[in-house]
């Protein structure tokens, strides 16, 4: 096979062994997810599982400034890591040896910082979760180098860009790492503006050729299994309370909305063709950024379905109202986050601009039910879901 000619990512496609890559085209046809991109997906989750369950004891245990804080910045970690090579891959994957084979390095240090997880919670010791990052980004770092190999003139500078600015930046965790921890919050703030800048900076003249569709592709997959991992977290916290005998007439109706909720975030979620908005560097990125939000409280939905019947098995040391808060406002963030970088592209008039605004303060108002909160707010998703739906349905 010639090195210079692009084979394309595809299930059934034999495994290239040319080591140069060349850019994808950004118009390929029938451009899907790979096996390898659904596997890397599987080994994030791992990592969001990790702090999702340190979420819901600093939560439950009536600590949510460090429970949030620690979500936060360990949720940062995996989801940029994740984003980065997703974008690389819509670019560049070629599916030949060398690429999987540096691809599965950073699912190692996916891994790796999973296993960082408790002690970053815990006593603040970020060193294996860094260490997990450095291994992820020392991979792509090679992948763009590899890609700027095979590039030339805009392209091959773009590359060598992100390589740098990966190095760069990957250094400074490095320096952070060793300094007093008193350093940590604000320094961390300093390079998590500084990782946000690369892509910025080294497209701000010529852009990569990511596929628009395989991007939303991949981003609606990688929401898919974070609200699947929601699923598979409450389901395990009401088996659990079950176990000790405890009342299911409490219980079910937080199983119930809390699968509500779920259902409703990913109708919300799935409600519109988003590759058609996808059509620059600058719309892409904001979009891209905003699932920070997205995901990471989309994650926190199940911590929070976890907390409620912790609380209502007397094995959380919180109000009921406090629990209930631990589910509906990662809901609420959920849906007007959805709205805000997602789904209102595709609206006119403010009666369909207010639908998940409104349906997110609606699911806040239910705080206030206490035990009730959780069923409350399933209906109070549904009912917004219903009223996006209705519109179209009556055209």
């Amino acid at each position: 096979m010639d090195e210079s000619t692009p084979t394309g990512a595809g299930h059934g496609r034999a495994v290239a062994t040319r080591v140069r890559i060349r850019a994808r085209s950004r118009t390929e046809p029938h451009r899907a997810s790979t096996p390898l991109e659904l596997l890397f997906d599987l080994c994030f989750v791992v990592a969001v599982a990790q702090a999702g369950s340190k979420l819901v004891h600093a939560l439950a245990a009536g600590h949510p400034g460090h429970g949030i804080t620690g979500y936060l910045l360990v949720f940062f970690a995996i989801w940029w890591a994740w984003m980065n090579f997703t974008w690389f891959a819509s670019a560049y994957d070629t599916d030949d040896v060398l690429y999987r084979l540096v691809t599965l390095v950073q699912m190692s240090g996916v891994l790796v910082l999973a296993a960082g997880v408790p002690r970053a919670f815990d006593d603040a010791d970020y060193t294996v979760a860094v260490l997990g990052y450095l291994i992820m980004r020392a991979a792509l770092t090679f992948q763009w180098l590899q890609a700027a190999s095979g590039e030339s003139g805009a392209a091959r500078t773009v590359a060598l860009r992100y390589a740098a600015g990966l190095v760069v930046v990957q250094i400074a965790w490095v320096v952070l790492l060793l300094l007093p921890g008193s350093w940590w919050t604000g320094g961390f703030l300093v390079l998590v503006v500084a990782e946000l800048s690369v892509p910025a900076y080294t497209e701000h003249d010529h852009r990569t050729s990511w596929h628009p569709h395989h991007i939303a592709e991949r981003y609606g997959l990688f929401t898919l299994i974070v609200l699947g991992e929601s699923i598979s977290a409450a389901t395990v916290a009401v088996q659990s309370a079950l176990d000790e005998s405890a009342a299911l007439d409490l219980l079910l109706p937080i199983a119930a909305g809390g699968l509500v909720i779920v259902f409703a975030a990913f109708w919300s979620y799935f409600a519109v063709p988003i590759h058609e908005h996808l059509s620059s560097n600058r719309q892409a990125f904001l979009w891209g950024y905003g699932h920070y939000a997205v995901l990471g409280s989309a994650a926190a939905i199940g911590a929070g379905i976890e907390v409620a019947v912790e609380q209502v098995t007397h094995h959380a040391e919180i109000s009921a109202r406090a629990a209930a808060s631990c589910v509906t406002v990662p809901t609420a963030v959920f849906l007007l986050m959805v709205w805000a970088v997602h789904t209102r592209h595709f609206k006119s008039g403010l009666a369909q601009h207010m639908v998940l605004p409104a349906g997110a303060v609606a699911v806040l108002a239910c705080t206030l039910a206490g035990h009730l909160a959780v069923p409350l707010a399933g209906l109070a998703c549904a009912c917004t879901v219903a009223a996006g739906v209705w519109p179209a349905r009556v055209r």
